[in-house]
C-alpha cells in the first residue's frame, strides 16, 4: 500500500507498506535507489545505521522503533527505514511498525517541519518519545513483581522478572544504536549541508535519545540488582535448608550407632539387665543432647 503526503514546504513524504521484496525492488527502481537497500528495508534484525550515496544524493537511515506487541511476554524493537532523496522522504513500513505513520502525521503540519530534514528530525524526536511509555510500563511491572516476590519467592514471579530483563535489554541496545546513528550524522558530510535550525533540531533529537539511553540503562541496572538480590535469597535459603538437613543427619547417626552396637549377636553389657533398653535409650539421649550443643555452637 502506497501513501503520498505533500508537506507544507512543497516536499513530499511517501510511505510504502509492504513485506514483498519484489514489490519494494520495483518501487526503488522508480526512484533510482540502490537495490541493496531492499535487504536493509525488509530485514527485521537490521541494526540502526546510515548510508549516503553521493552520486544519487540518497540518504538512507535505519532507525530502531518499538514493537507495540509483546513477543514471548516481553517487548522488542524493530528497524524502520527512512530514505531521503532530494526533496522526497520515503519510509518503508510493515504490519508491525506501521503505527509510526500516526506519529509522523502529527509532524506534517507542525511549525517545526519547515524543511524535509526538520520533518525527519521532528519525526525521530517523537519516535524516541514513544519509547518512554513502554519503559514506564516495565517499571510499574517491576514494582508489582517486586512486591509479590517480597511476599513469596515463586518460580512464576522470577520468570516474569526474567521477561522484564529481556525486554529492557532490547530497549537498551536499540536506544544505544539510535544514539550512535545520530552521532554519525553529526560527523557525516551531510551535516554540513544542514541549516542552523536543522542542526539545532538534530541536537534536540540527540539529547532526547541520550536521555532514553540513561533511562533504559537505569531500569536495566535496577532489574539486574533485583534479580541478583533474589538469586542470593534463594541461595541463602538453599544453604539454610542443606545446613538443617546435614545437622539432622548427623544427629540421627547417634541412636543408629548405639542401637546397632547393642543389636549385635554377641555377649554385650546390659544384655541380662531388664532395664538395659532404657539405659541404652538414655545413653543415646545424652550423647544426642551433647552433640546438639556442640553443633549449635559451631553453627553460631
Amino acid at each position: 500500500m502506497l501513501t503520498k503526503t505533500t508537506l507544507t514546504n512543497a516536499g513530499t513524504w511517501i510511505n510504502i507498506q509492504t513485506e514483498d521484496k519484489t514489490e519494494l525492488k520495483r518501487f526503488y527502481q522508480r526512484f533510482e535507489i540502490d537495490e541493496e537497500i531492499v535487504d536493509y528495508s525488509l530485514d527485521e534484525n537490521e541494526r540502526a545505521h546510515l548510508d549516503y550515496d553521493q552520486k544519487t544524493n540518497t540518504f538512507v537511515l535505519i532507525f530502531n522503533v518499538t514493537n507495540p506487541k509483546k513477543i514471548d511476554n516481553h517487548y522488542e524493537t524493530i528497524p524502520l527505514t527512512f530514505i531521503l532523496k532530494d526533496s522526497t522522504l520515503l519510509t518503508v513500513t510493515n504490519s508491525v511498525n506501521h503505527y509510526v505513520l500516526d506519529i509522523m502525521n502529527k509532524q506534517v503540519n507542525s511549525e517545526d517541519s519547515a524543511s524535509i530534514f526538520q520533518f525527519l528530525f521532528g519525526s525521530l524526536f517523537m519516535i524516541i518519545d514513544s519509547f518512554f511509555p513502554y519503559i514506564e510500563e516495565m517499571d510499574r511491572e517491576r514494582k508489582s513483581i517486586n512486591s509479590k516476590l517480597k511476599e513469596k519467592t515463586t518460580k512464576q514471579n522470577l520468570l516474569l522478572l526474567s521477561d522484564l530483563e529481556t525486554g529492557i535489554i532490547y530497549f537498551v541496545s536499540a536506544s544505544k544504536q539510535n544514539v550512535l546513528l545520530l552521532e554519525q550524522i553529526r560527523v557525516h558530510q551531510i551535516f554540513r549541508m544542514l541549516t542552523e535550525s536543522e542542526k539545532e533540531r538534530l541536537d534536540d533529537v540527540l539529547i532526547e535519545a541520550r536521555q532514553l539511553v540513561e533511562m533504559t540503562q537505569l531500569s536495566s541496572q535496577i532489574l539486574q540488582q533485583l534479580s541478583g538480590t533474589y538469586n542470593n535469597v534463594l541461595n541463602n535459603n538453599l544453604n539454610d535448608t542443606m545446613k538443617i538437613l546435614t545437622v539432622l543427619s548427623i544427629l540421627l547417626t547417634v541412636p543408629t550407632i548405639i542401637t546397632g552396637f547393642f543389636g549385635m549377636n554377641m555377649p554385650l553389657p546390659l544384655e541380662n539387665n531388664i532395664f538395659g533398653w532404657l539405659i541404652t535409650i538414655g545413653i543415646s539421649l545424652v550423647l544426642w543432647l551433647l552433640l546438639s550443643v556442640i553443633l549449635n555452637r559451631l553453627m553460631k
